[in-house]
């Protein structure tokens, strides 16, 4: 069973990279207030999750600069995780507004926040 991981892991990171999104086009001034925007959310991920694609490849189409956050890889991620949002689970992204920090997990929910947030720009 964790072979049949691996290889779907690695298969879903080949056509990842195969078929990148395109990032929208904007004027330098728009980016600029779209990467104030995004400055303070951090996507906890693992690199191979289909739903953690989903959000990166939703973000890129955006043209949103994410921080991503290894939380398989790297345990103090994974610890930050289980003890700020609840739970190790992913996606997951770190909103932190006026002092206020929020974690929205589900991708659905976290790629309908990154379009508002874009539409908002």
């Amino acid at each position: 069973m964790k072979l049949i991981r691996w290889l779907l892991g690695r298969l879903i990171l080949l056509f990842d990279f195969i078929f990148t999104p395109r990032s929208k086009k904007r004027t330098a001034e728009a980016q600029q207030q779209l990467d104030v925007l995004t400055q303070n959310l951090k996507l906890y991920q693992f690199k191979a999750c289909p739903f953690c694609v989903k959000v990166r490849r939703a973000a890129k189409r955006e043209g949103l600069k994410l921080e991503t956050r290894d939380a398989k890889g790297n345990q103090m991620h994974r610890q930050e995780l289980l003890e700020h949002g609840g739970k190790v689970k992913v996606p997951c992204l770190r909103i932190e507004e006026q002092g206020n920090v929020t974690w929205l997990y589900e991708s659905s929910d976290i790629v309908n926040y990154l379009q508002r947030l874009e539409q908002s720009a």
